[in-house]
């Protein structure tokens, strides 16, 4: 008996096959021609040969009055003294190619009801070839298949091929070469009454068939499934013509291949693969090859390509890994920018181009982040919210501001990072009304010097960055009344003119943003000052902030429990909550005043 491609594996410590061509298919783009039989479309409900013939064979008892079951071959050798055959059997019951082709029609449409269950659709191995072909790794599919569901799924993956089914096109179509996607269906589609499917029209094909088949079996390598070789002589000769072995052979087998099959391996020297199905080949193939394309990419990657696989990642849960490592690569890079020289919290200078420097070159090593977080902060749905999460939770667990020294100054802007990375999600979240997202960016800890945990709004937002003589001296924003929230914004709106393409719209989520994260801090920030929250620009831009305040107001009056506000989490748990959360504030707005050093002072000694 002879050993199963795993044991092999285990006893020679050889790389596995398939990795091998996911290497060479990588590498050699478009050098692989697919070779698929009916073994490929049986898991969409398309019958094999063999499935037809016993399927006519029921109809042919059911026609005599007899019952075959539960054994259709065993009745028929009973009946008739002979074993039953596909060939002769539709020779038989129909007797030209266009009687064939309506008899046998029904088994590749699907009935009103097989739709509605899904069958006779392109399956998950379909589609993954398909997506490699998408990206130009595979060119040529060759199928013994008279179904249509592997153009449907070339089509849905946004591929038109070419499709070759008879002689006639065959010479008139163009080039080989300057064919960019080809389906070549040897023995026809089904929707030509020339189809080839007895013993006589599958021995040998017309010289047109012949002649393309040798150029491809010659220029590409060749990826077989679902197809065994037994029943179609003319297609076996076209593979042992062919001599040459330009790139390597990878035949699937689900079972210990069958002599005839055995010999076109030996002839091909090809790899065999034991697959448990065509599906789980095939979508592991793509999964190999995409993770070896995405790993020889050059790194660093830059802020347009970094969004764009942002955009691609966070469209599909298959992506949930990508996204989480692109993300965490980002934030990582953040973090080595800025760990060394030019960042040291021991500068001596304290003079306003000092400060002035060191925020310019927070926003510099944050840009390609930054970037991101517009997009994922659009766009995040429930299951992108952990890995914002982290990001924020990390860059927000640095050092706190505790006295007014120099040193001080300088660990406490190291917190700028996560400064951005809130702002540029939530500026975000609010233009698409994701507050479900908001409050979990509102519920992130950080670190304190000590391990304590404290919420990272406290940590990070502008108010909190820099002590007063620090604020003091951000240049020609100094005297500003928000000095550090300020020039947040104005750093923010460069990054986000794509974004916001209206001065109006940015500077209003802006200031619904910094109105929304001061109501959500209301009990969540412990251990430093009782009803703490953090000021903003809100403060003194009172038109926006009021006709804010009031939509709000108006959404927990009319909507109760269904109101946004309440269902995300932002503002507690009931509409009592958060009609008392915006008194809190617009009280605290009338009596605070503008003395930001007072306000500073308070905490330090809390």
């Amino acid at each position: 008996m002879g050993q199963s491609h795993e044991e092999v594996l285990a006893a020679t410590n050889v790389i596995d096959p398939l990795h091998s061509l996911a290497f060479s298919m990588q590498s050699n783009r478009g050098v692989y021609a697919v070779l698929i039989g009916s073994g490929i479309s049986k898991a969409a409900g398309i019958p094999t040969g063999w499935d037809v013939t016993l399927d006519l064979v029921r109809k042919l008892a059911a026609v005599r009055n007899e019952t075959p079951e539960p054994d259709p071959e065993s009745w028929f050798k009973d009946t008739f003294e002979a074993a039953p055959d596909y060939s002769d059997l539709l020779d038989q019951l129909a007797k030209t190619p266009s009687e064939r082709q309506q008899l046998l029609r029904g088994y590749w449409e699907a009935t009103e009801e097989e739709r509605e269950e899904g069958e006779k659709e392109p399956t998950a191995a379909h589609h993954a070839i398909a997506a490699l072909a998408a990206r130009g790794f595979i060119k040529v599919v060759v199928t013994t298949n008279f179904d249509k569901l592997m153009e449907r799924a070339l089509s849905a993956a946004g591929v038109e091929p070419t499709v070759l089914s008879t002689a006639d096109q065959i010479q008139g179509a163009p080039a080989l070469v300057h064919t960019q996607h080809l389906v070549f269906k040897v023995h026809g589609d089904y929707l030509d009454t020339r189809i080839r499917n007895t013993e006589a029209e599958l021995a040998a094909y017309p010289p047109e068939v012949d002649g393309l088949l040798d150029r491809i079996f010659d220029e590409y390598g060749l990826i077989v499934c679902g197809w065994s070789g037994d029943w179609d002589p003319a297609l076996r000769a076209a593979l042992e013509r062919v001599s040459s072995r330009r790139y390597t052979t990878y035949w699937t087998t689900r079972s210990r291949p069958s002599a005839v099959t055995q010999r076109l391996i030996a002839h091909r020297s090809a790899e065999v693969i034991q697959i448990r199905d065509a599906n789980t080949f095939f979508e592991k193939l793509r999964e190999d090859v995409t993770a070896i394309e995405e790993f020889a990419k050059p790194h660093p990657v830059s802020v347009d390509v970094a969004v764009t696989k942002l955009k691609r990642y966070m469209s599909e849960p298959r992506y949930r890994i990508q996204l989480s490592d692109l993300i965490e690569e980002a934030v990582q890079e953040v973090v080595e920018k800025t760990s060394g020289e030019g960042f040291s919290p021991s500068d001596p200078d304290l003079d306003p181009e000092a400060i002035t420097r060191r925020m310019r070159a927070y926003e510099a090593a944050c840009a390609k982040l930054t970037a991101m977080a517009m997009v994922g902060g659009a766009w995040a749905e429930r299951e992108h919210h952990s890995v914002w999460h982290r990001a924020l939770e990390r860059l927000s667990s640095t050092k706190l501001v505790l006295g007014v020294t120099t040193y001080d100054v300088w660990s406490g802007l190291g917190r700028y990072p996560g400064t951005l990375l809130l702002y540029a999600l939530g500026l975000a979240a609010v233009d698409r009304n994701r507050l479900e997202f908001l409050q979990n960016l509102l519920a992130v800890k950080s670190q304190r010097e000590r391990g304590e945990e404290v919420t990272a709004i406290a940590t990070i937002a502008p108010c909190v960055l820099l002590p007063w003589n620090g604020q003091k001296e951000l240049g020609d924003l100094g005297r500003s009344r928000t000095p550090v929230n300020c020039w947040v914004e104005d750093c923010l709106r460069k990054q986000a003119r794509s974004a916001f393409h209206d001065e109006g719209r940015f500077i209003a989520n802006f200031d619904k943003l910094e109105v929304l994260l001061a109501l959500g801090s209301a009990g969540r920030v412990t251990g430093l000052m009782g009803d703490w929250s953090p000021i903003g620009c809100f403060y003194w831009r009172g038109e926006t902030r009021d006709r804010f305040l009031d939509e709000i107001r108006r959404s927990l009056n009319e909507e109760q429990a269904e109101s946004p506000f309440i269902r995300s989490g932002i503002l507690g748990k009931t509409p009592e909550d958060g009609l008392t959360e915006i008194e809190v504030l617009e009280r605290r707005i009338e009596t605070v005043g503008w003395d930001l050093h007072f306000i500073h002072m308070r905490r330090r000694r809390a």
